[in-house]
């Protein structure tokens, strides 16, 4: 009962903001953050970010599907595609296999042959031009040139609002496609089973079944028309159906309610009744903004222009996923398919977790007060299916990348302190790492390595998993659990099984203790060699949990920063085969993937700050820009955000469990953060410039700090961070 009234509460809240809107108040006149995001950065070159409307972490997304499929439409959307073949209800953002974009409703004025018994895309796509295309946070239009409809679309969390403005002299057609969604895996099945019933002349009914990234991907809607549906026709294709609605000659727009549940149609027309009663849109599309902008305010950013156009851009992008699972009853379906009421916790859903733990959940930890439910589904999903997540997708485990980084996101909430986690839950899932016999793990128990002729990505695998034993350790140590603590810390290092003295690389070792023969750093194979979207070259340093161990591995720290020298002035050529995924590319430091994130950091770990300033400078300068392609890699569910957004702020997270921030080269004059506790912490970057890069000291609360990091503790007690900064190396 409690977290029904947690619901109810959202949904009155909701209301209460819809319908004081259009009422102007002091809280209205406050700054315009939206007008800093740019949704299209990141829709081109390889960013696949999701373009157009939804809510910070709303169920629904909302927006254009492109006709083609593929890798750079993984997002359903591309910015160098001038189709549409219509509009989806959800969709995947930044991720690097495609899935989702369910539920697509396409507005039409003609058919060449509605006599068909099918209905190809190819009849329905129409060409758009970008100039009439629009997007900002909360809302999305278009105009579809083929049939004159301009297209408007808005959300609140849980339900899609369409408005449809067609010509006056044509029929008004609305195709529902049951059967598209975006596909880039070509060995799964695609739609299993769909339906589409019209329950009455203004509403409609239905539900797709799906094997794609979700093998077992279920999603209801319930749709509410503005206007009666004089004619209704369906197409059947195999295992999926599509639907022709005919509204005749409509004099204004046609508006459409659509509500989407994980659960039931039943739950799908609860939500849609819940959260828009009303059918005005501006209101809608206003409540929209207004929550866009309640969450962009939790840091209020002062720099350059184009800085402040990519910074809020990417917090933007921080705010689609996780994305709500539940319905507004708190009904939703769980890893094992069955349905559950949600119990003290609101679950979601699409957790990147390989790419999140490094730097996106350390920033929900600081000004996201959601992160006790983000960390209740994780341990909710241990139960379901009996083991930690990997990568969970619309209530499925895709097992996608390596690690099990669930583990990192779960032990840093705790040792934060977050409150309404069960610690004691919580230390019992993390451990169970120790006991786990699946993706090489087995070989970690029994002989501390994984060996590289009996599992693929030996050595990548290796690597996270001493992450995650880390993460275990120290919070086996918070609870007192010594015993368990030295077993866990003894995992972690684990990662000196991979360190070859003679080469300085972390590489492949065979199961009878050799080194795989024909050793090349700067090979990579996509799928097929020791490291997974990546090479020795940027491995060697994915230790952020041990970097003194690491270093005497090289043997001391002057050969250490040697070859982290070198790793950014060697070449940066790559094999025909190398993933593509490894971009962004300084010497062989690839930023446009994850496992390079930290590195530019070690150097001020290391006491040569000047150096990670001189690199984050150069990154955040040649890898973001405000292009629709600026973005160098996968967006990835936010990480490839995040990091930025710590960047300009001046440090990063480089151990994600250690509740510890490196200084680097912050890009901003001024920022103030409102943290989870309601506190604030202001930055001042005094004389900061293009040249000015180094930091030359930094004050807390006006006393000197004398330390190369500031740590999680002293940023939630709030008060005033001052960076002096100067011209020259220090």
């Amino acid at each position: 009962m409690a977290l029904f009234r947690i619901y109810i509460i959202e949904i009155c809240c909701s209301f209460i903001l819809i319908m004081s809107c259009s009422q102007k108040t002091e809280e209205d006149i406050i700054k315009d953050y939206t007008t800093y995001v740019d949704p299209l950065i990141g829709s081109g070159g390889h960013g696949h970010v999701f373009v157009g409307a939804s809510v910070p972490h709303g169920m629904v997304q909302l927006g254009p599907n492109n006709l083609s499929t593929g890798w750079d439409w993984c997002s359903g959307y591309h910015a160098s595609d001038s189709t549409i073949i219509g509009f989806s209800h959800t969709h995947l953002s930044g991720t690097g296999i495609a899935d989702l974009a369910d539920i697509l409703f396409m507005p039409v004025n003609s058919l060449p042959d509605t006599t068909l018994n099918v209905l190809p895309t190819s009849m329905y796509v129409s060409a758009f031009s970008k100039n009439k295309e629009s997007v900002v946070p909360g809302y999305y239009s278009v105009w579809l040139e083929k049939y004159n409809v301009k297209v408007e679309l808005t959300s609140t969390a849980r339900v899609g609002f369409h408005r449809y403005s067609y010509p006056h002299n044509a029929e008004a057609f609305v195709i529902i496609d049951l059967e598209g969604s975006a596909k880039s895996l070509s060995s799964r099945k695609g739609t299993l089973n769909s339906f589409c019933h019209l329950l009455n002349d203004t509403n409609i009914v239905g539900y797709r079944h799906s094997d794609e990234w979700a093998v077992d991907h279920k999603i209801h809607f319930s749709s509410v028309f503005s206007k009666p549906i004089k004619k209704y026709k369906i197409f059947k294709h195999n295992n999926s159906v599509k639907a022709l609605l005919n509204f005749g000659y409509i004099s204004e727009p046609l508006l459409i309610k659509t509500g989407i549940s994980y659960v039931s149609a039943e739950g799908a027309n609860m939500n849609l009744v819940n959260e828009l009663p009303d059918w005005n849109f501006d209101q809608v599309k206003a409540v929209a903004k207004k929550q866009w902008n309640q969450e962009l305010a939790k840091v209020d950013f002062e720099a350059e222009p184009d800085v402040m156009k990519i910074f809020y851009s990417a917090l933007y992008h921080t705010l689609i996923a996780p994305s709500i699972f539940a319905d507004v009853d708190g009904k939703y379906r769980g890893a094992d398919g069955k349905i559950y009421m949600a119990e003290g916790f609101i679950p979601y859903t699409t957790f990147s977790l390989w790419d999140t733990y490094r730097a996106v959940h350390p920033l929900y930890t600081l000004i996201d007060n959601r992160v006790p439910d983000y960390i209740n589904t994780l341990l909710t999903i241990y139960k379901q299916q009996g083991r930690m997540p990997v990568w969970h997708l619309a209530g499925n485990e895709t097992d996608c990348m390596v690690g099990i980084h669930s583990i990192p996101v779960v032990v840093d909430a705790c040792l934060k302190n977050f409150q309404n986690i069960d610690k004691e839950q919580a230390y019992n899932a993390v451990s169970s790492i120790a006991e786990m016999d699946i993706n090489g793990l087995e070989d970690v128990r029994l002989n501390g390595y994984i060996s590289a002729d009996k599992t693929p990505w030996s050595v990548a695998k290796g690597l996270e998993y001493a992450i995650d034993d880390y993460s275990v350790a120290m919070l086996a140590m918070k609870m007192g659990k010594q015993q368990e603590y030295q077993k866990f810390l003894k995992r972690s290092k684990n990662y000196q099984y991979y360190f070859d003295p003679q080469t300085n690389f972390m590489r492949g070792k065979l199961s009878n203790g050799n080194w795989r023969k024909e050793f090349d750093p700067f090979y990579s194979m996509h799928m097929k060699d020791d490291y997974v979207e990546g090479n020795a070259w940027q491995y060697t340093w994915l230790v952020p949990h041990d970097i003194e161990g690491l270093t005497k591995l090289f043997g001391d720290k002057k050969t250490f920063l040697q070859k982290l020298d070198s790793l950014f002035i060697v070449s940066s050529d790559l094999n025909e085969g190398a993933s593509i995924d490894i971009s962004g590319m300084i010497g062989q430091y690839a930023h446009g993937n994850e496992p390079s994130h930290h590195v530019l950091y070690l150097y001020t770990c290391m006491g040569q700050p000047y150096k990670t300033a001189e690199y984050v400078r150069q990154v955040c300068k040649q890898f973001y820009t405000t292009q629709h392609d600026g973005l160098i890699g996968n967006e990835d569910c936010g990480q490839m955000s995040a990091w930025y957004i710590f960047s300009t702020l001046g440090f990063y997270p480089v151990n994600p469990v250690s509740g510890t921030f490196v200084f680097g080269s912050p890009l901003m004059s001024k920022a103030t953060i409102i943290l989870n506790n309601g506190k604030k912490m202001q930055i001042v970057a005094h004389d900061n410039s293009e040249e000015n890069k180094y930091i030359q000291s930094i004050k807390l609360n006006g006393k000197l700090l004398d330390k190369h990091y500031i740590s999680y503790d002293e940023i939630m007690k709030g008060g005033v961070l001052e960076y002096q900064m100067c011209n020259k190396p220090l």
